[in-house]
């Protein structure tokens, strides 16, 4: 069984998907999927799932949805044994099944493998950054309701995957593909316009590829940005990497 917290939330056993309906039952699968093998407090999972406001019975509640999303699973995977997939222990319960079946869990590690191998073999770096960025659907934890476990978790993971493109557009710059690299940086750039890293990746890919014109261009608005949005001047990194590109240096990746 693996775990999809990447986009809306579904469970998939060899060629099956399963989806779980309820958004209770969702914020469940999706906050024992965060710590697989580790058992989670019953108290915790009342807290993820009615917050400050919990039932009178919220032991009994618990698990009673306990119990349906047991169900739900053996009836949609046809097998009854996958109801064992959720376990029960003094603590509370826990989900059985290995970290790299959980495809966000999966892709920290992928990410945290390709920063070790950034200055010694940045093609394998591209490949498995590229592997793990492709394991997105949509906004983590999508429909897991909004517990402050699952949310938490989405801010993390989505911080992830901005570092692991900056990280893949680095990698990509040493393998001198600065040419590759500009449209998917002027998406990111456009989306997250005070990102400092993504502009300054823009324009160390357009000034390397002869467009030194719209580099200076897009720190100038980047900039602009930065003092009309938040009242900031950019930091060192951009300011310097835009002064290289001023006086028409060699650029180095960082």
């Amino acid at each position: 069984m693996e775990i999809h917290l990447l986009g809306s939330l579904e469970m998939a056993d060899e060629h099956i998907s399963v989806k779980i309906p309820g958004e209770k039952l969702r914020a469940i699968v999706a906050t024992l999927a965060l710590t697989p093998n580790r058992p989670v407090s019953r108290n915790d999972l009342i807290d993820e799932l009615w917050g400050e406001n919990p039932p009178r019975d919220a032991d009994n509640s618990l698990h009673g949805h306990m119990a349906r999303l047991r169900r739900i699973i053996a009836a949609r995977t046809g097998m009854g044994s996958q109801r064992d997939l959720i376990e029960t222990s003094n603590f509370g319960y826990v989900l059985s099944i290995p970290d790299r079946r959980v495809d966000a869990l999966h892709f920290c590690d992928l990410v945290r493998r390709a920063a070790l191998l950034r200055d010694s073999d940045p093609g394998d770096a591209v490949r498995l950054l590229t592997e793990g960025l492709a394991l997105w659907r949509g906004p983590a934890l999508l429909d897991a309701g909004h517990g402050m476990l699952c949310r938490m978790a989405s801010t993390r993971f989505t911080e992830t995957r901005l570092t692991a493109y900056e990280q893949l557009f680095e990698a990509q710059f040493t393998l001198g593909m600065h040419r590759d690299v500009v449209t998917e940086l002027e998406q990111l750039h456009a989306q997250y316009p005070l990102r400092e890293r993504f502009c300054e990746q823009l324009i160390t890919a357009l000034y390397s590829t002869g467009r030194q014109a719209e580099a200076l261009d897009a720190y100038h608005r980047t900039r602009q940005r930065l003092s009309q949005g938040l009242g900031l001047e950019p930091g060192h990194a951009l300011r310097a990497r835009f002064q290289e590109i001023l006086r028409q240096e060699p650029l180095r990746t960082r």
